[in-house]
């Protein structure tokens, strides 16, 4: 620690000189809490910049015990220590003309449902490496709570095993457990099931989300980093998934039919640790998160919701107003974001602009700073290609911005993630991350689709059609 970068004071123990040598030590010790995150670490620090002091002949004293008592409130780094995705049988495999074959049988479509739902899958943006279970591959679809279990258990006991295997760890060595469904919420909960199964700690601390959407994922890991704070040397798994069959409509109503068109099977699980080793071996560090919600507002709270249609069938209605008001959340989340992560540069060119406009140039466009500044890689909610569409506009990204990461090895050391969900309510999390070691080689032996990723070449600079 330089002793130059200290402030030069008069060698008196006036409040002033107190106040100005402590943010100046703290402004430094924010620099170093990378490399210096451990308490031990920075009391070491503190220790060299006490004989630094004691050489200044400054009361070390009051500076000292704010100091000590910062370096042992400090909260623990959260780690991505690995992560697993379910890829489902090939038997569950649905290519789309297959899917309008299939609804063409069920009886209680009509013909103009099966036409709208061809239309919407055609322009979904879904592959032809899409599954569904095989509740709703039979026809008529079994949609009863016996077949809701069955696929839950298909999805979740494959996905534990294979991320338990890959961080060599036992279903015992788990303090903390988030599992986050939005359609199905059974009793005992899912959380309960994966305790059940794997004869978990009586002390596990486990936590089972539903009715979130798609901003499930991200609220899953902001509550396991808030677990994490309070509770030392832990092991948290969050797992995402959707239960299927639980929310298959089979009505007539145009837009409760979205829902059938475009979601498919599929879950991921994370592993998440504070404990200090991790730092070397995870792949990711989470740097901050970030949570807002727009449900105060009646108009933007019924744009997706769950109901009953005229004839008593269960299913979510997808109102017109869902793009817009996704849009408006989308800028106020990132608004409050950006002040967070966006260097200084593009906040002042942003200052700039508006001033410029206000004052002297009218007909002026306002400069709209890039998160590209200071993210490489974006992870959006797939809800559909309007919905991704809409973020892709709002955040002036392209068609390489998002495509694979991790699969295509695009992921550098130091390179930022940020991880984007958006769901009913409406609500929006996101979770900033940067990536701690070099992961090139890891996909060719973790990524389920590592038979079939070729098929999905990068294309630069394409556009996000909203069509």
């Amino acid at each position: 620690m330089d002793p130059l970068s200290l402030p030069k004071l008069k060698q008196h123990n006036s409040l002033s000189n107190i106040i100005a040598i402590f943010h100046s030590t703290m402004a430094m010790l924010s620099k170093n809490l990378h490399s210096t995150s451990t308490p031990l670490q920075l009391l070491l620090v503190l220790l060299s910049l006490q004989r630094l002091f004691l050489f200044q002949q400054w009361n070390w004293n009051p500076i000292f015990h704010l100091l000590l008592l910062f370096c042992f409130v400090l909260p623990p780094s959260v780690y991505l220590v690995d992560f697993s995705c379910f890829k489902p049988p090939s038997t569950c495999q649905l290519p789309l003309s297959r899917f309008i074959q299939h609804a063409s049988s069920i009886i209680s479509f009509d013909s103009q449902s099966v036409e709208f739902m061809a239309k919407i899958v055609a322009s979904s943006g879904l592959s032809e490496q899409t599954y569904l279970p095989p509740a709703l591959l039979s026809s008529p679809p079994k949609t009863h709570q016996r077949e809701y279990i069955k696929e839950a258990e298909m999805i979740l006991l494959p996905l534990m095993d294979d991320l338990l295997t890959k961080a060599k760890l036992s279903p015992r060595d788990i303090d903390i457990l988030v599992i986050h469904c939005s359609a199905f919420c059974p009793s005992p909960s899912l959380s309960s099931i994966i305790v059940n199964k794997y004869s978990m700690r009586s002390d596990v601390k486990s936590f089972n989300l539903s009715g979130m959407g798609c901003s499930a994922g991200a609220i899953g890991i902001d509550l396991a980093q808030n677990l994490l704070k309070t509770n030392n040397n832990c092991y948290a798994i969050v797992i995402s998934t959707e239960i299927l069959s639980a929310g298959w409509y089979s009505g007539h109503e145009r837009s409760k039919l979205l829902i059938n068109c475009l979601f498919r099977m599929g879950s991921a699980a994370l592993l998440l640790t504070n404990r200090k080793e991790a730092s070397k071996t995870s792949k990711y560090r989470l740097i901050r998160t970030l949570r807002t919600q727009t449900a105060f507002d009646d108009k933007a709270y019924l744009t997706a919701i769950r109901e009953e249609d005229d004839d008593g069938k269960l299913g979510v209605t997808i109102d017109k107003g869902l793009l817009p008001a996704a849009g408006e959340l989308l800028r106020s989340h990132m608004t409050i974001l950006g002040l967070k992560i966006l260097p200084l540069t593009e906040k002042l060119k942003h200052v700039v602009s508006v001033i410029r406009k206000k004052f002297k140039d009218k007909e002026g466009e306002i400069y709209m700073p890039s998160f590209k500044t200071a993210i490489q890689h974006f992870c959006l909610p797939t809800s559909g290609r309007a919905l991704i569409g809409e973020i892709a506009k709002g955040l002036n990204l392209d068609g390489r911005d998002l495509a694979y990461m991790e699969a295509k090895e695009r992921v550098k050391k130091g390179d930022k993630v940020l991880m984007l969900g958006m769901g009913t309510g409406p609500k929006c999390c996101s979770c900033v991350w940067e990536c701690v070691r070099p992961i090139a080689g890891d996909s060719n032996k973790n990524n389920p689709w590592r038979d079939c990723i070729h098929l999905y070449p990068i294309e630069a600079g394409s556009s996000i059609s909203q069509t």
